[in-house]
């Protein structure tokens, strides 16, 4: 099985090795039966080989083998953002807990689900159909540069990255 193509997705003819004992946390911490992976590079290194199926099931895939892993929300966290330009022609940059960079754009949307109890959790598209959590801060800067549209009544904050705009939700009635 040389020259294995690990960006393909169709991954799933690769013999399965069952569930490995790894966890990623909804913080992005990666635990291996267990225990938290202190090692960033090795972090970086298995978050390089993370595919995920049309399932929801998270795999580490090698060339030769795959694995079953769990993941508590997102595998990755959008730790920092960087803004350059305004307005449509805008361009949100988001950096992970693993150091991969991803500009928002439409290829890779932010969307925010929310919760049971009303609560907001915004996501970014990383790569395959990998996204990451983005974090509460980071969310916060995203607020403070959006802009409210009137949608059927409604206010509806949106951001603009790469030409595309990203609804975040609607405005609370003051």
């Amino acid at each position: 099985m040389s020259n294995l193509d690990l960006s393909n997705p169709d991954f799933s003819k690769l013999p399965s090795c069952g569930d490995f004992d790894f966890r990623i946390a909804r913080d992005g911490t990666w635990f291996y039966r267990g225990s938290p992976i202190g090692r960033k590079p090795l972090v970086r290194l298995f978050s390089t080989v993370l595919r995920r199926e049309d399932d929801g099931s998270f795999w580490l895939v090698t060339p030769v083998e795959r694995g079953r892993i769990t993941v508590d929300d997102a595998p990755f966290v959008a730790v920092e953002m960087e803004v350059r330009g305004s307005g449509q022609e805008q361009h949100l940059a988001f950096r992970t807990n693993v150091e991969e960079w991803v500009t928002a754009d439409a290829a890779h949307p932010i969307r925010v689900d929310l919760g049971a109890d009303g609560a907001p959790s915004p996501y970014i598209r990383v790569r395959g159909a990998l996204d990451a959590l983005i974090s509460r801060p980071v969310f916060y800067q995203l607020v403070d540069l959006a802009e409210t549209r009137a949608d059927g009544g409604r206010s509806e904050l949106g951001i603009w990255s790469a030409g595309t705009y990203f609804p975040l939700g609607f405005a609370e009635a003051a």
